[in-house]
């Protein structure tokens, strides 16, 4: 095994490790940078015509956003049924930008999903603050399952 391939196996394991071991605040916002790098790289391929990677990028970010609407207790917030039609209409632009072609749609959901990412940025550095060090914020108190 060259070492190019011993250390992309190393960073694979750390990154699963990661997420494994991450309590689910941390599981949220870990998704949302995700997403938002997807759609950011989906812009940058859909400019320059890159239709493969656009495609990619926004199959990936069409992936988090089913996981994250599935995930979402709607009885567990008043606010919990807005985020679901959120969710539902960035699917739709997600697959009309990848359909299309149409880096508008692509834009428009970055628009409308980084400030829901730094809220809930904002909401999990906001647990972890007012939770004991010992304690592992739950998922729950952000709505999340």
């Amino acid at each position: 095994m060259t070492y190019s391939a011993l250390r992309a196996q190393q960073l694979s394991r750390y990154n699963d490790d990661a997420v494994l071991s991450a309590p689910p605040a941390r599981l949220l916002t870990m998704l949302y940078d995700r997403l938002l790098l997807d759609l950011k790289r989906a812009q940058l391929a859909q400019e320059s015509t890159s239709w493969d990677v656009a495609r990619e990028n926004l199959l990936h970010a069409q992936a988090i956003v089913a996981e994250l609407r599935a995930t979402l207790r709607t009885d567990a917030w008043d606010g919990a049924a807005s985020l679901a039609s959120i969710y539902d209409y960035s699917m739709e632009a997600l697959i009309g930008a990848n359909i299309y072609r149409d880096v508008e749609r692509t834009k428009e959901c970055i628009e409308l999903l980084e400030p829901l990412r730094q809220g809930w940025h904002e909401a999990a550095a906001q647990l972890s603050a007012e939770a004991p060090a010992t304690a592992v914020p739950s998922g729950r108190a952000l709505g999340v399952a």
